[in-house]
């Protein structure tokens, strides 16, 4: 079966190697991108393509990754493509991703997009529990993954449920808390809503540097066994090689600095490192699997000339990568605060404009109201005038009725002089008459009185509109006085002019940037003490809703390290302070 599987391998090569060129596909973080290559392409020229395509220079912290079996294997880059163990069937699938890690984020990663990968990696890590992460850590941590998503919070844009269909915790922490989704995302909401300011790049930056302190950061495990059989765990970083207990990986029994390691070599199964140190004991360890032992061996010589490179000047392309990252940094800078003074001017014109709307709307109301009592005053007016009219004309239908009364009082007295009886009811008829003269009499003074007091009220009514109409001239002149600007006056358009922004940057003495050191060392530690507080806030803040019983070891783990105050530096510390010497005979007793 193994001649048959050896015989297509060597068929597929041969067929690629006449076709002269073969096609890969290249996945990233991001998205996936295909390439077609020839046949004498080395591992080398392939990684370069691919960090061209990407505009990437940090090529060293990168290589591209492909499942063998059951393992998975770095394409070397002195060694064809073809004639390595990669996948037969075509296109190739290579995975483009971070192979090294830096030991200090802020200061190793010049380029954004060096960031930019590593933050895509670092996060799908945590998610997926390959990098252990405690509960309020998780939570400061998604903040500053929304925060590189979305921007500056906006609580009318960022509103309850915008975050529902994210993934930002690992289910472990979900797990282990008596909290509802909404619960989490207030939570998460909250530390976001303090980021405000910062750019995607400094949000990206800041997750890196809280996780560049977990545990399990940028560590690559792998099973041995040490002389007496003992089952144990290798752990390959940046600083080092470390010892861990199979159900322990956050804590290491014992660790080896790449400093104080001369040679590392393997046998078969068998792998030897050699102290710097000559006196001390070689230390030995057993790997069951070659595949495993030359990707060991892989990530071990690649992390130790990273370690020893970072301790040399730097080369002259990096210099001139981190001068150019510098100025770029300042300009976004420089930009950054333009177009914060352009928005806050454009924010003061808004708020001047809507202040102005409201007068306007506020004269308008008080315009209609008056307009209103102005009408109001025409048709009482109108009113009066009509009562005092009809007053009028009963005034001198009285006064006729009065007139004809006089007459017939006359008429009456005329004929008084025929007979005693006539006489008597004459004068009797002409006392009637009298009282009745008198009762018209006096209700035609009543009606001239309220003739009178009619006229008065139309003079009052006429006078009060006057007034409402002289108001009215006086809110109109008040609208004309305040007009509301022209949008293009109060909302200039946002540019910038290169013409005055200039970067200098000079080399200063020693003292100064001793100075400027030991200012920066101080920020760090008020930032330091700043984001510890933070943490235990949070921390305090979801502790009472645990679930002891959902614990996993490595939480069990990480509590008890916390506890005794214990952390991934100061363990590390603690170790590489013992001899190489006793590290050794404390392996082999394992």
């Amino acid at each position: 079966m193994a001649s048959n599987l050896a015989a297509k391998l060597g068929w597929n090569s041969l067929v690629r190697k006449q076709n002269r060129s073969f096609n890969v596909r290249i996945c990233t973080m991001e998205s996936d991108m295909e390439f077609s290559c020839e046949t004498k392409w080395k591992g080398k020229e392939l990684l370069e393509l691919v960090c061209r395509t990407l505009g990437l220079r940090e090529t060293w912290f990168f290589g591209l990754r492909y499942h063998v079996k059951d393992t998975v294997a770095w394409l070397k880059m002195d060694k064809k493509v073809l004639d390595q163990e990669v996948p037969t069937e075509e296109p190739i699938t290579l995975h483009f991703l971070a192979k090294f890690y830096p030991e200090n984020v802020e200061e190793e990663l010049v380029q954004d997009i060096t960031q930019h990968l590593f933050f895509l990696q670092v996060k799908k890590k945590i998610l997926e529990e390959e990098i252990h992460c405690p509960p309020e850590a998780s939570v400061l941590l998604a903040s500053y993954a929304v925060h590189a998503k979305y921007g500056d919070y906006n609580s009318n844009v960022h509103k309850p449920g915008f975050l529902s269909r994210e993934e930002l915790l690992p289910k472990r922490v979900i797990n282990l808390y008596q909290m509802t989704a909404e619960m989490w995302e207030e939570r998460i909401a909250a530390c976001y809503a303090e980021h405000r300011g910062r750019t995607r790049e400094e949000a990206e930056m800041e997750y890196l540097k809280i996780a560049q302190d977990l545990d399990m950061y940028g560590v690559n495990y792998f099973s041995i066994r040490n002389k007496k059989g003992t089952d144990l765990l290798l752990g390959v970083d940046a600083l080092g090689l470390h010892i861990y207990e199979p159900d322990n990986r956050l804590t290491p029994k014992c660790s080896f600095p790449w400093n104080e390691i001369r040679n590392i070599s393997y046998s078969d199964k068998e792998f030897t490192i050699k102290p710097l140190d000559k006196k001390a004991k070689v230390f030995k360890f057993n790997s069951p699997r070659l595949r495993v032992n030359k990707l060991i061996l892989q990530l071990c010589v690649g992390s130790h000339d990273l370690f020893m490179r970072r301790r040399r000047v730097d080369s002259l392309e990096v210099q001139q990568m981190k001068a150019q990252a510098r100025e770029e940094r300042a300009r976004r800078q420089v930009e950054r605060q333009l177009l914060n003074q352009e928005k806050q001017r454009r924010e003061e014109a808004e708020r001047m404009r809507d202040e102005l709307e409201r007068r306007l709307l506020r004269l308008q109301d008080e315009a209609r109201m008056a307009n209103e009592a102005l009408l109001r005053s025409e048709q009482t007016a109108d009113l009066l005038a009509e009562k005092a009219q009809i007053a009028e004309e009963e005034a001198k239908l009285l006064a006729q009725k009065a007139a004809e009364a006089e007459a017939e009082m006359k008429r009456i007295k005329a004929t008084a002089m025929r007979g005693h009886e006539e006489r008597r009811l004459m004068e009797h008829k002409m006392l009637e008459a009298d009282r009745m003269a008198l009762k018209m009499a006096d209700q035609s003074q009543r009606r001239a009185k309220e003739a009178e007091q009619l006229k008065q009220d139309l003079l009052e009514a006429r006078q009060s509109e006057h007034r409402a109409k002289h108001k009215l001239l006086e809110i109109t002149s008040r609208v004309y006085m305040y007009p509301t600007p022209p949008m293009d006056c109060m909302l200039p358009e946002l540019s910038f002019s290169k013409e005055n922004v200039s970067f200098d940057f000079k080399d200063t003495d020693m003292k100064r940037l001793s100075l400027e050191i030991e200012k920066e060392k101080v920020e760090y530690m008020e930032k330091s003490k700043h984001l510890q507080e933070q943490l235990n806030e949070l921390k305090t803040e979801i502790e009472s809703l645990k679930l002891k019983e959902r614990q996993t070891p490595l939480d069990v783990v990480h509590d008890h390290n916390a506890e005794r105050g214990t952390s991934k530096h100061s363990n590390l510390k603690k170790l590489t302070l013992q001899s190489t010497k006793s590290r050794v005979a404390f392996f082999e007793e394992l």
